[in-house]
């Protein structure tokens, strides 16, 4: 038999074997698997190695022992409070929040997200205003430094940071520093030598033990929080690296949206950095007080939720919120976002609000960072607009933001896109900020932000190139697995 032959036969059986894992074992959605065959029809050998990389996921033993750990304090508070939305006995101080209680029950449900009132937040959407901010507050610490980031480079900002976090372990603090081995799969381990040396601790998340190469590409820890001392926090979409000071030439100014909290939603975030740690390192940390000292006084009046989710529960939390925020919303909707390859869910109801009369404006970066998934955004840009929705696109420099306002008193920021992979396949986090003013400051921005954009109609969108209607389809039908 020529070889050709043979090398056929064993690529076919490869891939009836693949298609068998997807249909009868993995059990994605149909969606997913159909996403899946069609690689496998059209890629024979490269379909399965992009399966290898993109499509396999964390065992579920692995997922179970992450839905086994939770703060047992954080859960008794949450089934507490959810006890009181239900039989009305809550008052809460922030109007906001009144109107907004079933949403507040919805996450204490579904992602244990305790409800506090007590938040004083800072709002950041320059990288350079962030790091200042939060090299500032890593110098002023007494007691412990915790960072976990999605990427951190080995560049100026990056060797600034560990230097600093360095000097604070040798004056005693404990410092900790959390990173996803394939967000930064190009920073080497030696990089972070100094902290070591100095005392401090490193983990990483899910790494491979092959170097440079992980076929882990899904679950990944998407997360970017800070804590220090248990008193200040920081959240959002700014990860470590020249980058996102504006130093890239080919990005240019990154606008971002990353804030600064003080508070009692500091101990949520404490918790959420305190498990992630201990699914990583080796040497595990026990939940103690002085990782969740009592907050004095009343730092702020801002009332938030922390809503985390991931692949290790069923309910794609963040999701919900965003689609709880669109349905809810009587006025406006405002949403930044890198990335949109949205479900059908979310898509709907995008739709359904813009038909409904709400002013629903969408604002996407205009240059791509990421081919395929800047081709499949632009593809779903065509169904908001015949549905009414405004469509904007970016141009000063690039949008990296993660923010939805509703009716300028209700906001999201965090780590989480509105794209299936921050929906179902990460692990992210975001800030639910039940606030009239600061929400209102964050519709400001985006409002200020117009200006910097290229709103695209309805016409411009029919009469784009065939051969970006071509790439739009393709990556369209690929969107589930993006």
């Amino acid at each position: 038999m020529p070889w050709l032959h043979i090398v056929y036969l064993l690529v076919f059986a490869l891939d009836l074997v693949t298609a068998f894992v997807i249909i009868f074992v993995e059990r994605h959605n149909a969606a997913v698997t159909w996403a899946w065959l069609m690689v496998l029809l059209f890629i024979p050998v490269g379909g399965f190695i992009l399966y290898a990389l993109f499509g396999q996921h964390v065992s579920r033993y692995r997922l179970a022992r992450f839905r086994l750990r939770n703060a047992p304090w954080v859960k008794r508070l949450a089934e507490r409070q959810h006890r009181q939305v239900e039989s009305g006995h809550v008052a809460y101080r922030e109007p906001v929040a009144e109107r907004h209680l079933d949403l507040i029950a919805l996450n204490l449900k579904t992602a244990y997200a305790v409800y506090t009132e007590d938040n004083r937040i800072d709002v950041f959407v320059r990288g350079v205003d962030k790091f200042e901010s939060l090299f500032e507050d890593i110098r002023a610490a007494q007691d412990h430094v915790h960072l976990e980031y999605y990427i951190f480079r080995p560049d100026d900002l990056g060797r600034r940071l560990v230097q600093l976090l360095a000097d604070k372990a040798r004056e005693g603090v404990e410092v900790r520093l959390l990173y996803d081995a394939v967000g930064c799969a190009w920073t080497p381990a030696s990089f972070f030598d100094p902290l070591l040396d100095a005392g401090g601790e490193v983990a990483a998340f899910f790494p491979s033990k092959i170097p440079y190469v992980n076929l882990r590409m899904n679950n990944r820890n998407h997360r970017k929080i800070a804590v220090i001392d248990g008193r200040v926090a920081y959240v959002g979409g700014f990860n470590v690296g020249d980058e996102y000071l504006g130093k890239d030439e080919k990005f240019g100014f990154w606008r971002d949206t990353h804030l600064r909290i003080e508070g009692s939603a500091i101990l949520e975030l404490q918790s959420i950095f305190l498990l992630d740690w201990n699914s990583s390192s080796k040497r595990p940390i026990e939940f103690s007080d002085r990782y969740f000292p009592r907050i004095e006084g009343r730092p702020g009046t801002t009332g938030m939720q922390i809503v985390a989710s991931g692949p290790d529960t069923d309910w794609e939390q963040i999701r919900n919120t965003y689609i709880k925020m669109i349905y809810a919303a009587k006025e406006s909707i405002y949403i930044q976002t890198p990335y949109f390859v949205p479900d059908d869910s979310l898509l709907t109801a995008l739709k359904i609000a813009s038909l409904s009369g709400v002013d629903v404006k969408v604002m996407l970066p205009g240059k791509p960072d990421h081919l395929f998934v800047f081709w499949a955004s632009r593809f779903y840009l065509g169904d908001l607009l015949q549905a009414g929705v405004e469509c904007y696109l970016y141009r000063d420099g690039f949008l990296h933001a993660k923010m939805v306002v509703a009716d300028r008193e209700l906001a999201s920021v965090g780590t989480a896109n509105i794209d299936i992979r921050s929906f179902k396949l990460n692990f992210e986090v975001n800030a639910l900020l039940f606030d009239r003013d600061k929400s209102g400051h964050l519709a400001d921005l985006f409002e200020r932000d117009l200006v910097k954009c290229d709103r695209l109609t309805l016409e411009q969108y029919r009469a784009r190139p065939r051969a970006e209607r071509i790439l739009e389809s393709c990556a369209r039908l690929l969107s589930p697995i993006l």
